[in-house]
């Protein structure tokens, strides 16, 4: 099994809104390694997508990097991530977390996003208050078909994952 600080590759997944993104932000200041957001591959500023083929000549060219971590679930195309990953973390925080977390992001700029969200979608919110029962059963099943090299580091709140960074900075010191 890895030791996750000295892991090269790896992918932050879970609910929108359980905080990956700041999660991802901290592990990239910590381990120095190049952040890329699915996000950002997938929306355009002026809130259109790429085309699928767009969006897998990115990803590969990043697959094909030796260093980096992937922010976003994507799930269509987890299994090749997961090839390449040596650690997955994993949020799993309650709905109303992570509904909350979706809620305090509108209207302040982010780097994971190419524009300024001006509301919370109802659609959106749906897709949140449902994900543990309708994507994380199949997230989970996907995560469980990782190689075995693959550490799974599994968060069920943000000061789990707090902590985690504290302790990924002193065990640098």
């Amino acid at each position: 099994m890895h030791q996750p600080h000295t892991a090269q590759r790896i992918l932050v997944v879970g609910c929108p809104g359980a905080g990956k993104s700041t999660f991802a932000r901290k592990l990239r200041d910590a381990l120095d390694l190049p952040l890329v957001y699915l996000d950002m591959l997938w929306h355009k500023p002026d809130q259109t997508t790429a085309t699928r083929e767009e969006f897998d000549v990115e990803l590969d060219a990043v697959l094909r990097q030796n260093r980096w971590i992937i922010d976003g679930n994507y799930a269509r195309t987890l299994k090749r991530r997961l090839e390449r990953a040596e650690t997955v973390f994993l949020f799993d925080l309650s709905a109303e977390e992570c509904l909350a977390g979706a809620a305090a992001r509108i209207g302040h700029p982010r780097e994971d996003l190419p524009w300024i969200e001006r509301e919370l979608d109802a659609e959106f919110a749906e897709y949140i208050r449902r994900f543990p029962t309708d994507q994380l059963p199949q997230l989970l099943a996907t995560l469980d078909t990782r190689p075995r090299s693959t550490s799974l580091i599994t968060f069920h709140s943000h000061e789990e994952a707090d902590a985690y960074i504290e302790t990924l900075k002193n065990a640098q010191e």
